[in-house]
C-alpha cells in the first residue's frame, strides 16, 4: 500500500510540474499593435481607449492583469501588453485575453522614454478610472479596477492623469 501511495504522489507531483510552465506562459505577453484584430469577436479581447494623452512624446503602454488581489499590478503578472509611441489625444489598444473573465488594465505614459516612472512628467490611468492619491501611491485595489470581459470584444475607456 505504501508503494502504491508513493507512486500516486509522485505522479501527482510530476503532473503539477508539467502544468507550471503552461500556467506561467500566460504572463508577460507583448502583442503587436493591430487595432483591426478587435474587429474579430471570435475570441476574447479588450479594446482599451486611452483618453487625454498629454503629448506625442515617449511611449504609452497598456497592460492587462487578472482582476485579482494576487495579480493586479504585481511585477511580471501582466497578461498581454501593448506599447506604442505616444500620440496626443486618444489612443486605442486591442489586447487579447485568455478567456472571458475578470480583468483590470493599467496604462502608463513614459514621456521621456527612460523606462522609469517620473512623477513630475509621466501619466497613468486604470480601468474604471479610480481616483488616485498620494496615500495609495497610484495603486487602487483590484476591486476598484476590475471589470468583466465577455467572450467577444469588451471596450473600456481610461482617462489619463498627469501631475
Amino acid at each position: 500500500m505504501k508503494q502504491g501511495f508513493r507512486i500516486a504522489a509522485a505522479t501527482l507531483a510530476l503532473g503539477a510540474l508539467a502544468l507550471t510552465p503552461a500556467a506561467s506562459a500566460q504572463y508577460r505577453n507583448t502583442v503587436a499593435h493591430n487595432p483591426a484584430s478587435c474587429n474579430d469577436a471570435s475570441s476574447p479581447k479588450i479594446r482599451v481607449q486611452v483618453n487625454g494623452v498629454k503629448e506625442a512624446r515617449g511611449t504609452v503602454r497598456a497592460q492587462v492583469y487578472y482582476g485579482t488581489k494576487g495579480d493586479w499590478v504585481e511585477r511580471g503578472r501582466w497578461l498581454p501588453r501593448g506599447e506604442r509611441p505616444a500620440r496626443a489625444g486618444t489612443m486605442t489598444f486591442c489586447l487579447p485575453v485568455p478567456a472571458a473573465g475578470t480583468y483590470a488594465v493599467a496604462v502608463r505614459h513614459d514621456v521621456n522614454n527612460n523606462g522609469k516612472t517620473d512623477l513630475s512628467t509621466d501619466g497613468g490611468g486604470m480601468s474604471n478610472n479610480p481616483p488616485i492619491n498620494l496615500f495609495n501611491l497610484g495603486r487602487p485595489s483590484h476591486s476598484r479596477t476590475a471589470f468583466q470581459a465577455s467572450a467577444g470584444v469588451t471596450t473600456i475607456s481610461i482617462n489619463m492623469r498627469y501631475r
